[in-house]
Parts: C-alpha cells; structure tokens; sequence
C-alpha cells in the first residue's frame, strides 16, 4: 500500500490542472463574440478563435500519450502546464485576432500534454479496485469547470475585459507547477522509440477529418473541399493503421482493439460526447431564439447538465469498483436517451422545468455512464501503456464533442425546411413561424440523438463481463 499512499494528492493535483484546462474552455465559449466585436472579426474567423485549439487538441492526444509512455507522465504533464500558460500569457497580449488564434494554437498544444496523460496519472497512483472512485472524482473536477466556467467567464468579462480570462491561467498554472513539482513522482525513461512517421500520419488523419466534420454543413458535403478533406483523411488513416502494423515500435497498440472490453469502452466513450454537445450545441438557440431567454438565465440553465454530473460522477465511479461497469455504462446510455426524448418534445410553450428535468436526466446519465467506461478503458491495458490510453480516451471525448456538434447542424439543418413547410400549413401565426419551425426540426434532430445514445447502450453491454477482477489481475500482474 505505500505505492499508493499519496494517491489523494495525485488526484488534487492532476484535478486542479484538469480543471483548470476545462475552466478556459467554458470561459471561451461565452467569451468569443466578445473577442469577435473587439477585433471587428467576422464570425467564419472568430470562430477559430474555438476550433484551433479544439484541433490541436485532438490531434496531439495520442502522441503524447505515447511521449508519457516513454519519458514519464510527469515530465509531460508539468510541461503542458508551463506551455499552456505561456500561450495564455500571449493569447492575453495579442494586437490583433489572427495572432490571437496562433497563440490558441500553443496553448492548445499545453492542453493537448496534460489531457493526455492525466487519467493516466490517476490510474497509476490509485489501487485497481478505487480506479473507478478515483477517476470519478477526475471527473468532478472538470464538471465543476464546465459548470461555474460561464458565470465566471461572464463576471470577469463585465468587470475586466476578455483579455484577463487568459492572464487568470497564469496564477493557477504557478500553483499546479509547483504542487507537482513537489509531489509527483520522477518516472525513468523506458527504452522506447517514438514512431514519428505513425504520428504524423495520425495528426493529417485527425485533422483533416475533424476540419471536414465541423465545416461540411457550410460547405456543403459534396462540395470539393468536404470530399477532399474526407478522402485525405481516409488515406491518411490507411497510411497510419499500415504504418502500425509494420513497425516494430508502433505508437498505437493496435491489439488494444482486439480486446472487446477496450474497443466497446472507447467507441462508448465517443457515442456519450456525441450525444452530450447535440444537446449543448442546439439548446442554447432554443433558449435564444425560441424562449427568448437573455445569456445569463440561458447559461443558468445548461448548466444544471455538469452540475448534476459533478455530484452523480464519484459516486457511480465508486460503485463501479464494487459491481463492475458494463450495467452501470449501459443504464447511463439509457437514461441519455431517455432525457433526448424527452427534450425533443419541448415546444415555444414549454416551462422551466420541461426544459430543467430533461437536462437533469442527461447529467444524471452522463454522471452514471463516465466513470465506469473511462475505468473500464483504462483498465483493460498494461500499466506500460497508461499514457496511449489515455491519449486514446481523451481523443474520443474531443472527437465525440466535434461530430456531436456536426451532426447535429447537418440533421437540423436537414430538417428545418420541412418543419417550416408543415408549420406553415398548419396556419401558424407568421409572427411565431420561426419559433415553431425550430422546434419542429429540434424534435427530429433529438430523437436522432436518443437513438444514437441507444447504440452506446448497446456497445457498452456488448463488451463482455464485467471487468472487475480481469482488472485486478493485469494490474497486478504488471
């Protein structure tokens, strides 16, 4: 037991620089038309202000992932906290909107190193059978951040400015630096080569893909650019499993998928963050748009969805250590999609608590669905390869968020012609056309989701028997 005695430690540590990297980018969110109107940026530039950071993000999880692997976690994590806030210092001076966005693209590279192996660490400092617990109360930290981000993003923008939400980052990087300069452990190199030509390919893959997914709606899917982008990333994904399969030193473990129990964990994990940002990306244009709430009853509003996976989130991550995680993954998957429909049925009517209840059901599923998969993923690997897990566990959530976010666009935007078509048929008021022509498509594009949560219901019961002692005994065997 004295390998884990400062267990509870790691994790404040490892939590606080989480919640620090979540905390920016909630903040962001409320924060870019802000820095739009600043800048007199047009919205197809003010949104990379979002999407650079998100990218880089994305497509550097893996490989430092891999990089934790081999030189330790440590090393990683303390200089993605030190990268991270020297891009927010540069992101705070910026002169104009396109160094604003270079800057994003440093400090997403800082988010990219302690994302990746941050479960790892938690997963190495904790015995197998609190992993779940652990990872759990990971997980309250970054609810807290998602949570109370736009309340404070909102107060520091009316009393300071936006550039005062990147300068915040420095203080809070000091703290984490030295905190875990004096409490993680030094980790020695492993004799491992890093497979660079895997990487890159990887990072083409990655990108190419996510650009295509976030701007195929706006282009238009058959459009040169979207079948382009589409086409290099298969062949770059092709080149990627290739290069894999080849090399005697690959950077993904490629036989990882050939367990059911890590393959279903991971594809899960995308499905939940799908079906999470449908609901964050459209609900707040039906509180905008529909109800005609202002931003900060709107922001009250969504943030009942991370609040309630902040408290649910340790508690099934306990439990999961006790009974398993397939139940517990497959019944949060259902009450996700439960909450979409019951979402889809809202109306221009509809009160508080019909738009409340249904957010407090989703939290609840994502609370009971989070901690079991990410325990169950993690500890279905060798403890050599915690770093290359992670990686692969924090690229399907980022990867989840971003085809969450285009699906739902391409579905709504699908359907809203022929909702304003029906609405219009039925005799709807011209006044109130728009508003009921949105919560037409809202309804076809939710039950999309519920029936995608659904599908997660099924990959997470199809992994197999519970993991728990198989955990057990590849920890302890490593």
């Amino acid at each position: 037991m004295t390998e884990y005695r400062k267990k509870w430690q790691v994790l404040g540590v490892v939590g606080t620089g989480t919640f620090v990297m979540a905390l920016n980018t909630s903040m962001m969110n409320i924060a870019v038309p802000f820095i739009g109107a600043y800048f007199s940026a047009r919205m197809p530039v003010v949104e990379w202000v979002l999407m650079a950071f998100l990218l880089v993000i994305s497509t550097l999880l893996l490989p430092f992932g891999r990089l934790g692997d081999m030189y330790g976690f440590k090393r990683i994590y303390l200089l993605g906290i030190v990268v991270f806030a020297a891009g927010s210092v540069l992101c705070g001076m910026a002169p104009s909107i396109f160094v604003l966005i270079a800057f994003r693209i440093l400090q997403g590279i800082g988010a990219a190193m302690v994302m990746a192996v941050s479960s790892a660490i938690i997963t190495a400092a904790f015995p197998p059978w609190e992993r779940g617990k652990a990872l759990g109360f990971l997980g309250v930290f970054v609810a807290s951040a998602l949570g109370f981000g736009p309340v404070f993003g909102g107060l520091l923008l009316n009393w300071t400015g936006w550039r005062m939400l990147f300068f915040i980052n420095v203080p809070l990087c000091a703290i984490v630096i030295a905190w875990s300069c004096l409490l993680l452990a030094p980790r020695s190199r492993t004799q491992q080569a890093f497979d660079l030509p895997g990487a890159i390919a990887l990072f083409f893959a990655l990108g190419a893909l996510l650009v295509a997914l976030s701007h195929g709606e706006e282009w238009g899917w058959g459009s040169v650019a979207s079948c382009g982008l589409l086409t290099f990333a298969a062949v770059s994904f092709s080149l990627f499993i290739w290069r894999e399969l080849t090399c005697t030193t690959p950077m993904v473990e490629l036989r990882f998928f050939k367990n059911r129990l890590f393959s279903a964990a991971a594809v899960s994990a995308v499905i939940s963050f799908v079906v999470q940002y449908m609901v964050v990306f459209l609900l707040p244009f039906y509180f905008k748009d529909v109800l005609l709430l202002d931003a900060a009853r709107a922001g009250m509003l969504l943030s009942s969805l991370p609040l309630v996976v902040l408290l649910v989130s340790p508690l099934s991550g306990t439990l999961s250590d006790r009974i398993g995680s397939r139940g517990l993954s497959s019944i949060g998957m259902a009450v996700c999609a439960l909450s979409l429909v019951l979402l889809s049925r809202l109306t221009p009517q509809s009160g508080l608590f019909q738009v409340v209840f249904p957010l407090v059901l989703l939290g609840l599923g994502n609370g009971i669905f989070q901690s079991p998969n990410n325990s169950a993923l993690m500890g279905s690997v060798p403890r050599t390869h915690l770093g290359i897990a992670g990686g692969i566990l924090a690229a399907a959530r980022n990867a989840g968020m971003v085809m969450g976010v285009a699906l739902a666009g391409a579905v709504f935007n699908h359907c809203l012609p022929k909702s304003l078509a029906a609405a219009t048929a039925a005799g709807v008021d011209e006044t109130l056309l728009p508003r009921f022509a949105f919560t037409g498509a809202l309804h076809d594009t939710l039950l999309v989701g519920a029936f995608v949560a659904c599908i997660g219901m099924v990959t997470s019961l199809v992994r197999g028997k519970p993991e728990k002692a198989a955990g057990l005994t590849q920890h302890s065997a490593d």
